[in-house]
């Protein structure tokens, strides 16, 4: 793909064609409780989805769990301003449980899928994923959320049906990601999904699917892929965000958190100096070169970046500059591997030290 104009069109299935860079909502979800309802934050919020169509975004990413229910009722305003534009809604179901005993029982899949559609103010949802692998002890409730959301795309009421895909925290174990790749493929098999959602990144653990990776394996399904968290919140791009940071790293056992080792800290920081001396310290450099990256994956393929201010929209669509050639994208994939071993040895460090106490 190095050599192709990578900000065409691409086809996710079921007629559905995206702008290979399109939003994620997600920071709805993280904004402060006192936040919630300020009519300031939420045209922040506005200002920055607008700004994305603008540049020609037309994948819109949120969830019914994304501020419970809030970032799809503020979509729903751009999608009301921009209804002559072809905007395709993607949202996911499986984390609010409401009063069912279980996110996925009985018709609460049906539930929530009629409070989207009210949240967004539309007919129908162009792609709606299962966003849990929790179907319940002995996936009691697979079965079932499986035939509803199959009944949904019957009914006309969702094109697509997503499925969430095998991300697995960074210095994952081999055992572990095996583990992942196992369930997914499991589930796969059984969803028959139309698209794929999932974090990905550069420093995402390589997991195989049946001896490819997820482009591939996807490719020879037919099944297209949104690609979630491309500049690792941040960490690509040279700006840590350390209110993220517990989100990243294998779970200590001792703190109950996830955290990525000083060691892994630094192995991420000679990486993009590396990265800074080849191609340059101009501002934005490091965002192009980690969206470039996921975007020159696959053609059937789309990233979301998440955003908290309109500026970093900006900033994300304007740096994406020509694609990279394969020779600086060889550069660029070599690189972020040599991260990747740092992230994978410190992860065997800490737990060869936690082993010792």
């Amino acid at each position: 793909m190095t050599g192709e104009d990578t900000l065409t069109p691409r086809h996710l299935g079921r007629g559905l064609w995206a702008h290979p860079l399109g939003v994620n909502t997600g920071s709805i979800g993280m904004t402060d409780e006192r936040e919630l309802g300020n009519p300031s934050n939420d045209g922040r919020l506005l200002d920055g989805l607008r700004r994305a169509v603008e540049f020609g975004a037309n994948l819109l990413d949120t969830a019914d769990s994304y501020g419970a229910g809030r970032a799809e009722r503020i979509l729903q305003r751009v999608l009301r301003e921009y209804r002559n534009e072809r905007l395709i809604v993607s949202s996911k179901v499986g984390r609010i449980r409401g009063s069912a005993p279980h996110a996925y029982a009985d018709r609460n899949i049906h539930r929530q899928f009629q409070q989207t559609r009210d949240n967004l103010y539309v007919d129908e949802v162009d792609i709606y994923t299962l966003d849990s692998w929790d179907f319940g002890p002995q996936d009691r409730y697979l079965g079932g959320a499986i035939d509803q959301v199959r009944t949904l795309q019957q009914l006309g009421d969702i094109k697509a049906i997503g499925m969430r895909g095998p991300y697995i925290h960074y210095g994952a174990t081999p055992a572990e990601r095996n583990a992942c790749a196992e369930r997914f493929l499991y589930l796969f098999r059984l969803i028959k999904p139309d698209v794929i959602w999932t974090r990905f990144n550069a420093l995402t653990p390589v997991i195989s699917l049946e001896g490819e990776d997820l482009f591939g394996f996807t490719a020879r399904h037919n099944v297209g892929v949104i690609l979630a968290a491309p500049l690792a919140h941040g960490l690509l791009t040279g700006k840590t965000l350390p209110s993220a940071m517990p989100r990243l790293g294998p779970l200590d056992a001792a703190t109950s958190t996830r955290a990525l080792a000083p060691q892994a800290l630094d192995a991420i920081a000679t990486g993009l100096h590396t990265l800074r001396d080849h191609f340059g310290d101009a501002p934005g450099v490091l965002t192009r070169l980690a969206l470039r990256s996921c975007l020159q994956k696959a053609d059937h393929g789309a990233a979301v970046v998440g955003f908290t201010r309109e500026e970093q929209i900006t900033e994300n669509f304007r740096c994406l500059g020509p694609p990279l050639a394969s020779t600086e994208l060889a550069l660029v994939d070599e690189v972020y591997a040599q991260i990747r071993t740092g992230i994978e040895e410190s992860t065997e460090g800490q737990g060869a030290s936690r082993a010792r106490v």
